[in-house]
């Protein structure tokens, strides 16, 4: 192998998967949002430091 055949295969080949992980990952990120959000904020009204 060449070179000149090698870089833009290997280059293409970066491209490549660099697309395919960021379909993955907006596909992953979309998918959390249906997730059960954190509870920890339920028990009170929180601080009042102005009270």
């Amino acid at each position: 192998m060449e070179a000149g055949f090698l870089v833009p295969a290997l280059a293409f080949v970066t491209l490549g998967a660099g697309i395919i992980f960021g379909i993955w990952s907006i596909n992953r990120t979309r998918n959390k949002s249906n997730d059960e959000k954190s509870s920890l904020a339920k028990d009170g009204p929180g601080p009042q430091p102005f009270r």
